[in-house]
């Protein structure tokens, strides 16, 4: 699948579900990686426990309910301190190399100043993850061998669901930390639904699942303050019959943050999630269907 030495062995991606496809849905889970190369842990400066700080732990298996369902996962094996897909594939900060970085790569973006580019240069509240610079052909290696494929894949997903059901619904999967707060009044959301402000996908796709997540109980919050990273902005493309949505799951409903175990919650909210799905997977498929061309 790829030539990068870390993952020579071992996949850095896979494609989960059961034969035949029941639904214009794909599940996508690219944060939930968990297989740390030794080559990479020994380059960093952080121990095994705080490089998961950027973790979505679990998220694939929270999820994963939807797989029974007739939809199919994309979930990443990769860590996303190794490598973030949720970005532009050349976000690189410059800083983190021992060479120029090529012309071509979007160095200014906040992510790139904030640490989180497509090779990031921290975990959590602002770790480095490295000793010094890297060699260039460290990122060059992750983008061309792992992050590329993985993006093919995706774009394989959505174009054979696109095809055989005349639209496709994309739901990204994450989490997010316990201790998130939301605007003035500093409320901790359970939920929050990003779709980039009502331009990555339906109205009726996010009114569902605000509306279904409410009803469980759940605190949801809208856009605010993930709207949708790369991901989400890359392939929705409502008009096309293209829908994406993201889903940030706060981790204090199911882990430990401390000790990366799952707590109590984690079957009861991995149950709502199915529910959830089950829902959506039930709206009228014309929500979704491409918007007829304007009449000239």
């Amino acid at each position: 699948m790829t030539s990068v030495p870390d993952f020579s062995v071992d996949q850095a991606f896979e494609v989960r579900g059961t034969p035949g496809q029941k639904f214009p849905f794909v599940l996508n889970s690219p944060h939930s990686g968990r297989h740390y190369p030794e080559r990479f842990l020994a380059m960093s400066r952080l121990d095994r426990n705080a490089i998961r700080r950027s973790e979505d732990s679990f998220v694939d298996e929270l999820f994963a309910g939807a797989m029974a369902l007739g939809v199919p996962m994309l979930a990443a094996h990769f860590p996303r301190a190794y490598l973030d897909v949720n970005r532009e594939p050349w976000e690189l900060d410059p800083r983190m190399f021992a060479e120029p970085v090529p012309p071509f790569c979007n160095i200014r973006s906040p992510r790139v100043a904030g640490g989180l580019g497509t090779v990031p240069r921290i975990v959590g509240e602002g770790q480095d993850i490295y000793f010094g610079r890297l060699p260039l052909r460290e990122a060059v290696g992750r983008i061309d061998g792992i992050y590329k494929p993985y993006h093919e894949q995706l774009k394989r997903l959505l174009a054979a669901t696109h095809a055989r059901f005349g639209c496709a619904v994309l739901v990204d999967c994450h989490s997010m930390p316990a201790g998130i707060r939301v605007g003035e009044t500093g409320v901790r959301p359970d939920f929050i639904v990003g779709d980039r402000f009502g331009t990555s996908a339906a109205a009726a796709l996010t009114d569902c699942t605000i509306e279904t997540l409410a009803a469980m109980g759940y605190r949801v919050v809208h856009n605010k303050p993930y709207a949708g990273g790369f991901i989400t902005e890359h392939y929705g493309r409502p008009a096309q019959g293209l829908h994406a949505l993201q889903i940030e799951v706060n981790r204090g409903l199911y882990m430990n943050e401390r000790t990366f175990e799952k707590s109590q919650g984690f079957l009861g909210l991995a149950n709502d999630l199915t529910a959830l799905l089950t829902r959506l997977i039930r709206l009228p498929i014309d929500v979704f269907l491409p918007l007829p061309l304007a009449a000239e």
